[in-house]
């Protein structure tokens, strides 16, 4: 091979240099596929007047993108709704609901982070939240260290798979699939992944109850009628929240970027029913939610970038080709790919990692032939699931996954970050195993979708 045949080879290393440099992901994305664009044009395979097409492609693929817009009324209804109390109401009723099963308060907390997820779809918002609320009572009340900040961890990070994820909406664009399709699609892996939680963490509480220890017999209300009411308050706000988003999408009543809209609409209404918004809270939430967009659209723009100048150096080909002369099986392939995500999760975050594999990977994807094992029609759905759930493990893994700094930053002085390593690799290894049954199985990710839509 020539030096312009490894062109894209070296854009690709440098990227993975310079992503460790300090500076802002969206700068080093954009300032790499730059570099190279302009290397490229003096070596005679990027034309001048490609330099016009990237800014037609940000302009076209990013601010033209209607599916783009749903990101920000999303990431609105999360601030919002971590405003409203209902994720503290929600935590009270589900540790009276359990407190007489085995590890019933971290059961709580997981079932809480279910339910946020499906209401919130923003991870930091949802990790923070339960760190504060829940991590002190989980302490006093006996439990160990790990075991409680595995699960906030584990419980918090659903929400990047569970609908309605920001991430779901970005690989919807990327592969230009129906973000329903992949909402209706992630259910299911979702709870099935929350069900592995509950599992071990039942299971803890049951053989090791030194670790988790069950809650007294009179916590809280005990009258029948008092509870019925405190789960009557507790659980429709939330509930019908995700009934307004979620099943606005499945019954085809709205759009995924309508129905962002109406669940924006839903937890601001939510906000006022508490008496939790005031002229500063509305500030807050709306500063939080600008800057969060800003740095997410900033990062899009790069991406954009680089893809762009990427594909058009013969990085597409160059992988293909790569693969092809390995001579892998369809198998291999796959395992092989799914290796190098879970590994760029150690060190990059699952949105550097999604903008920078789905240009190189899926298209070798969509040539491979796994058989009857999986149809061609749904291939790239259920890829799309097996990365969402891969990368669901960078946010736990360290030693740059970030919610392990949501929780040491919001966690009493006490808990060292040791703690935190500890408590996640259980749950760690029950995503690989979720991830592996989504490969062997996979009407988990496809039946709902299948039966649903068609």
């Amino acid at each position: 091979m020539t030096l312009v045949d490894l062109l894209p080879a070296f854009m690709f290393m440098a990227l993975a240099v310079l992503l460790f440099s300090g500076f802002p992901v969206g700068f080093v994305l954009g300032g790499v596929g730059l570099l190279f664009a302009g290397v490229g044009n003096l070596l005679g395979v990027f034309s001048t007047k490609e330099f016009f097409n990237i800014l037609v492609r940000l302009y076209g693929g990013v601010g033209e993108n209607l599916v783009l817009t749903a990101i920000p009324m999303f990431i609105l209804m999360g601030t919002m709704l971590e405003r409203s109390n209902v994720a503290r109401d929600l935590l009270y009723c589900l540790q009276v609901l359990l407190r007489r099963v085995p590890g019933g308060l971290a059961l709580a907390v997981t079932i809480m982070g279910t339910i946020m997820a499906a209401t919130t779809g923003i991870v930091g918002a949802t990790v923070v939240m339960m760190t504060l609320m829940a991590l002190p009572v989980m302490l006093n009340r006996g439990y160990s260290a790990p075991l409680a900040t595995g699960t906030i961890g584990a419980a918090g990070t659903l929400g990047i798979l569970i609908p309605p994820s920001i991430m779901l909406v970005i690989m919807a664009d990327l592969l230009s699939t129906s973000v329903g399709t992949l909402f209706v699609a992630a259910l299911l892996p979702g709870l099935m992944l929350s069900g592995l939680f509950l599992i071990y963490i039942f299971s803890i509480g049951a053989f090791k109850p030194a670790q988790a220890p069950m809650m007294l017999r009179d916590e809280g209300p005990t009258a029948l009628g008092d509870i019925a009411l405190l789960v009557l308050k507790s659980f429709l706000p939330p509930l019908l929240l995700m009934f307004l988003v979620l099943g606005s999408i499945g019954f085809g009543w709205a759009t995924p970027t309508e129905a962002a809209g109406v669940g924006a609409f839903g937890a601001t209404l939510l906000a006022i029913l508490n008496k939790r918004l005031n002229l500063a809270v509305l500030t807050g939430v709306l500063h939080r939610s600008m800057l969060t967009n800003a740095m997410l659209f900033l990062i899009f723009l790069g991406a954009t970038a680089f893809a762009y100048v990427f594909r058009s150096l013969g990085g597409d080909f160059l992988f293909e080709d790569f693969v092809g002369s390995a001579e892998l099986g369809a198998w291999s392939t796959l395992f092989i790919i799914m290796a190098i995500i879970f590994i760029l999760g150690f060190f990059l975050e699952w949105i550097e990692i999604t903008l920078i594999v789905f240009p190189i990977f899926a298209p070798i994807i969509a040539q491979l032939d796994f058989g009857n094992h999986v149809p061609q029609a749904n291939m790239m759905h259920w890829f799309a699931l097996l990365v969402a759930i891969n990368l669901q493990t960078s946010f736990l893994t360290p030693p740059f996954g970030i919610t392990l700094f949501y929780m040491k930053g919001c966690a009493p002085s006490n808990i060292a970050i040791t703690d935190v390593y500890k408590g996640i690799i259980p749950f760690v290894l029950l995503q690989i195993i979720g991830l592996l049954l989504v490969i062997a199985l996979p009407d988990i990710a496809l039946w709902l979708p299948n039966t649903i839509l068609d």
